[in-house]
C-alpha cells in the first residue's frame, strides 16, 4: 500500500514518519513517498526517514520525488502539508496585518485569508491529478487554513477528502493527562469550524465528567494562554459559556490584548519558526540521528502523527470509530449548508468520514460560527475564481479586518505582495 506525502520537506515530516514507524504493523504501508519542491529539505527528510526505518526495524520502501504525478500514482492515501510561498509568505502576512493594526495570524483573519488564496489553487491541482492517477485515494489535508482548504476540495473536486488538525486530539490528550485512559475512551461534544470550536460536554467511558474536567482546564489555563490579560478574558468567556474553547478563540474573545502582545514582540511567529526550523534541519542532517530531536516540540503540531494514524487506521480497517475531523457537514450542524466544511465528531469507516448529527449550536456561539463560515465560503470561491470582488467581500465581513475602505487598501496591497502565487484573474481590473 502506497502512502504519499506532498510537502515532504516540511519540518513536521519526521514527526509523521516516526509516528507511523513506532506503530509498525498498524498500517501495511509498503511504500512511503515524500514529495517537495525544496530538494535540500526533501533530501534531508528522506535520509532521516530511512534512519528512522532502520531504528524501528521497518521493512518499508521510502522514496523521494519532485514530481507530484510520480508521488501520487496508485497511492491509497495522499497527505498534504504544503506552504505556498514558504515561510516568508507567512511572515509577510503577519507583518501586513500589524501594519493595518489588525491581527496577522497564520490561519485567522487576514493571514488565513492570504494563505487560503495562495493555497487553494495548488491543492485543487493536486486533487485534479488524484482524480486521474489515484481516483480511489483519500486526500488527508493538514495544510492551513484547514477548514477553507477542505471546503474548496469538497466543493470543487471529486476526491474523497478529510481535513485534520491537532487541536481536537490535543484536547483529548489533555483530558487523558488529567484523568487517565485512552483516546478511544474520551468523548467530546465538540462543535464548530477548524480553529473556531467549542467543547460543550466531556465524557470518559460514557460517564459525564464535564464539570470536573472544566475545573482542571481552568486550573491549567496558563499553559494554554501565557499572557495574563488574554487568559483572564478567555476564562471569563468560558466560565459564562460553561464550555472549553479552542485556543484560537483568543483572537475573537480577547482581540485587543492579543494584538498588543503581537505588536510588542520583536519577531513574528513566522520568524521564530524560521529559527526553530534552522536548528531542526541541522539536527535532521546529522547522520547519527535516529530519533526525533526534542526541539521538534517547539515547532507546534503535537500529536500530529497520532491524529493521522488514527484516521487512516479507521479507514483501512473499517473501524467505524468516532473521531473529530474537518469534513462535509451533510446536515450535522443545523442551519449550515450541507456542502460546507465543519469540524465535528464523525464516524470513520472505509468510505471516509460521516458526520454525526449535532445539537444546534447555542446562540452565544452560533452567530460567530455563521459569520466565519460565510467568510470561509466567500474566500474559497474567490480563490477558485480569482474574483477580486468576492475576495473583498470576504474580508469585509470578517470581524478582525478594517472598515470597508481599509479592507480595499488591505486587499490591494495583499494582492500585490502575493502576485507570484495568485491567479492572474485577480489582476484583470488593475493592470
Amino acid at each position: 500500500m502506497k502512502f504519499a506525502v506532498i510537502g515532504g520537506g516540511s519540518s513536521y515530516t519526521p514527526e509523521l514518519i516516526d509516528g507511523i514507524f513506532a506503530k509498525k504493523g498498524v498500517l501495511p504501508f509498503s511504500e512511503i513517498w515524500l514529495m517537495d519542491t525544496n530538494e535540500d529539505r526533501l533530501s534531508t527528510n528522506y535520509e532521516f526517514s530511512k534512519r528512522l526505518a532502520e531504528r524501528y526495524g521497518v521493512k518499508c520502501g521510502i522514496f523521494k520525488s519532485v514530481s507530484i504525478d510520480e508521488t501520487i500514482k496508485d497511492a491509497k492515501y495522499v497527505l498534504t502539508q504544503i506552504r505556498v510561498g514558504q515561510m516568508q509568505a507567512r511572515i509577510n502576512d503577519e507583518k501586513l496585518g500589524l501594519k493595518y493594526n489588525i491581527i496577522g495570524q497564520e490561519t485567522t483573519g487576514v493571514g488565513g485569508f492570504a494563505c487560503a488564496l495562495r493555497t487553494i489553487p495548488v491543492i485543487l491541482e493536486i486533487a485534479k491529478k488524484m482524480e486521474v492517477l489515484c481516483p480511489d485515494a483519500f486526500l488527508i489535508n493538514f495544510t492551513n487554513p484547514v477548514g477553507i482548504v477542505t471546503e474548496a476540495v469538497i466543493k470543487y473536486s471529486k476526491v474523497k477528502t478529510i481535513g485534520l488538525c491537532n487541536v481536537p486530539i490535543g484536547m483529548i490528550m489533555q483530558v487523558i493527562r488529567f484523568f487517565g485512559g485512552e483516546p478511544e475512551e474520551i468523548e467530546l461534544d465538540y462543535i464548530g469550524l477548524n480553529h473556531l470550536s467549542w467543547v460543550r460536554r466531556i465524557k470518559k467511558n460514557g460517564e459525564d465528567i464535564t464539570e470536573k474536567a472544566l475545573e482542571r482546564f481552568w486550573e491549567y489555563a496558563e499553559e494554554e494562554w501565557d499572557d495574563e490579560p488574554t487568559r483572564n478574558n478567555m476564562l471569563e468567556a468560558m466560565k459564562s459559556l460553561k464550555m472549553f474553547c479552542n485556543y484560537y478563540l483568543q483572537y475573537y474573545y480577547s482581540t485587543p490584548t492579543v494584538l498588543e502582545k503581537l505588536k510588542a514582540k520583536s519577531k513574528t511567529r513566522g520568524e521564530e519558526v524560521l529559527e526553530i526550523e534552522k536548528v531542526l534541519f541541522e539536527k535532521y542532517r546529522d547522520p547519527l540521528l535516529k530519533e526525533k530531536p526534542p526541539e521538534l516540540s517547539k515547532r507546534g503540531g503535537a500529536h500530529y502523527s497520532t491524529a493521522a494514524l488514527m484516521l487512516m487506521e479507521a479507514i483501512e480497517k473499517n473501524k467505524k470509530s468516532k473521531q473529530i475531523v474537518c469534513c462535509r457537514n451533510n446536515g450535522a450542524i443545523p442551519t449550515f449548508d450541507d456542502d460546507v466544511s465543519v469540524e465535528v465528531p464523525a464516524i470513520i469507516d472505509s468510505d471516509g468520514a460521516h458526520t454525526i448529527p449535532q445539537q444546534p449550536p447555542e446562540p452565544a456561539i452560533r452567530g460567530l460560527m455563521q459569520l466565519i463560515k460565510s467568510y470561509e465560503t466567500l474566500t474559497a470561491h474567490s480563490a477558485v475564481k480569482g474574483d477580486k470582488e468576492l475576495a473583498f467581500q470576504a474580508l469585509l465581513i470578517h470581524p478582525l479586518t478594517p472598515d470597508a475602505s481599509g479592507c480595499r487598501k488591505l486587499l490591494n496591497e495583499l494582492l500585490e505582495i502575493n502576485k507570484p502565487y495568485l491567479l492572474n484573474t485577480f489582476y484583470k481590473k488593475t493592470n
